[in-house]
């Protein structure tokens, strides 16, 4: 891997470390991550392949309370550095070197909370100088530590991917060659059942009685060969702004006004 790809690859690490904290501009999302590290390593294709497929089991994960959920800026960085490096030997299959990161991300995600306690823990100390710098009405002072503890976060994800980038390509491609067929194809297997069940709990907080059918019309048009994503993404549009019109027009044709203003959901009531 070159100097300035390592360089590229460290620069979006620390956004996206950041970025699981800030939530702002979305560097910390796996299909954000993974596609420009496919970018900057000439792997585009297989970036946004990975990244797609891990933003599905990302979609159910949200902090909630004092739980914090997954650390999704490091999965999404290791797993794609670790593809990177498969890919750059040029033997290793890629359907396995995605495969492969798919099922370590898990791990990653789970080692990113240890680090983000890590990092949370050194800034206790850093409130306590912002709350003397407040009493003494020091504003510079106070935006200098909260820099400074930004910082910290996407230096949690640089240096672990730093450390990854300096691993010989070769290792990494002869140690994914090595893996026997069977494990090669439990991780492709498991990969894509943990995709399913993020989506999943997608659809569990979403779903109501209003919502199912749509769902159910979804899994029919996918099974249909002849249509592509972008074919989808135009009939799911188009029936999200027919039930905003019709929920829109709800009770003003009805009989004396009455009804919820969902005649979707009315008709499913009457059922």
């Amino acid at each position: 891997m070159s100097i300035a790809s390592i360089i590229l690859i460290i620069i979006i690490a620390l956004f996206a470390g950041m970025e699981g904290i800030l939530d702002e501009f979305q560097f910390h999302q796996p299909l954000v991550a993974c596609t420009l590290i496919g970018l900057v390593t000439g792997h585009l294709t297989e970036g946004i392949i990975l990244g797609g497929s891990l933003q599905m089991i990302a979609l159910g994960w949200a902090n909630i309370g004092a739980a914090v959920a997954p650390d999704a800026a490091l999965a999404s960085v290791a797993s794609a550095i670790i593809m990177v490096l498969g890919l750059k030997g040029g033997t290793t299959d890629v359907q396995t070197a995605i495969s492969t990161s798919i099922a370590v991300a898990i791990p990653l995600s789970v080692a990113g909370l240890f680090l983000t306690m890590i990092c949370r823990t050194i800034t206790i100390p850093m409130v306590h100088f912002m709350d003397r710098a407040a009493e003494k009405g020091n504003i510079r002072s106070i935006e200098r530590w909260q820099i400074l503890a930004i910082l910290l976060q996407g230096v949690r994800i640089a240096i672990p991917a730093a450390a990854l980038c300096i691993v010989p390509a070769s290792v990494v491609t002869n140690a994914l060659n090595q893996m026997p067929a069977w494990l090669a194809n439990g991780m492709a297997i498991g990969g894509g059942m943990v995709a399913a069940v993020g989506y999943a709990m997608v659809i569990n907080m979403m779903s109501t009685k209003e919502t199912w059918p749509f769902f159910a019309l979804g899994f029919v048009l996918a099974a249909i060969g002849q249509l592509t994503l972008i074919a989808l993404g135009i009939i799911g549009i188009s029936l999200a702004i027919i039930y905003l019109g019709l929920k829109g027009n709800g009770g003003n044709n009805g009989v004396g006004g009455i009804g919820s203003g969902d005649p979707l959901g009315d008709i499913l009531n009457d059922y």
